[in-house]
């Protein structure tokens, strides 16, 4: 059976490439607000996007700003590490997690993450986040297709751990349903409104819950 990118420990045979990652940073009118970042990034089989930026992650690294709060930020499914890398490369002096459950990804991202000389990035599993660490931002291109059973508990573990004025942006396409992504969130107490949307996806702006 093929592996999934949410597969702890991929079976696929290896096959290492590398993708180039351009992205510029943006004002909360679109417009550019800083220096581009520009690396390129290791990647392999069994991983999400192996061959390319994925067109989701590009949305949200354009159009998702920084967080109005200093404080860590989270790349939550990171993958090789585009949207971690990104982060780290806006903000050099703030620290970074990227979490993932696929071991093939985790490797990569930290490669990637020395490569690029990012000392700021923490490449781990989940559970070897401490338990007392809060973020000032959350960041995901989430893996809808590991089922909506899976995707709510990973969000309501790791959403929660927002700092009180602390914002997620979730990238999700239209037709996997980021609609009713976003009605649910609401529901679950976390208020929810659509940052933009663009080639297909919208990228969801997630408030700590008010309760």
């Amino acid at each position: 059976m093929q592996d999934h990118y949410f597969t702890a420990d991929p079976t696929a045979p290896s096959r290492p490439g590398t993708v180039r990652l351009h992205t510029a940073e943006r004002g909360a009118d679109g417009t550019s607000i800083g220096a581009g970042v520009d690396l390129t990034l290791a990647t392999d089989s069994g991983v999400f996007s192996q061959g390319r930026v994925d067109r989701g992650t590009k949305v949200l690294l354009e159009s998702a700003p920084m967080p109005g709060t200093r404080g860590p930020m989270l790349d939550l499914g990171c993958g090789y590490g585009p949207i971690a890398l990104t982060l780290a490369t806006r903000r050099r002096r703030l620290p970074v997690w990227a979490i993932d459950l696929n071991d093939r990804a985790l490797g990569l991202t930290r490669a990637n993450a020395e490569s690029a000389g990012l000392g700021n990035v923490t490449v781990c599993r989940p559970d070897e986040v401490p338990d007392d660490v809060t973020f000032a931002g959350i960041y995901s291109n989430p893996p809808i297709r590991s089922g909506k059973a899976a995707l709510h508990e990973m969000l309501l573990r790791w959403l929660p751990r927002l700092s009180p004025d602390g914002v997620a942006y979730l990238v999700v396409s239209k037709n996997l349903g980021s609609d009713s992504l976003a009605r649910w969130l609401d529901e679950q107490g976390f208020p929810t409104s659509r940052l933009t949307s663009d080639r297909g996806f919208r990228v969801l702006e997630v408030r700590p819950a008010t309760s």
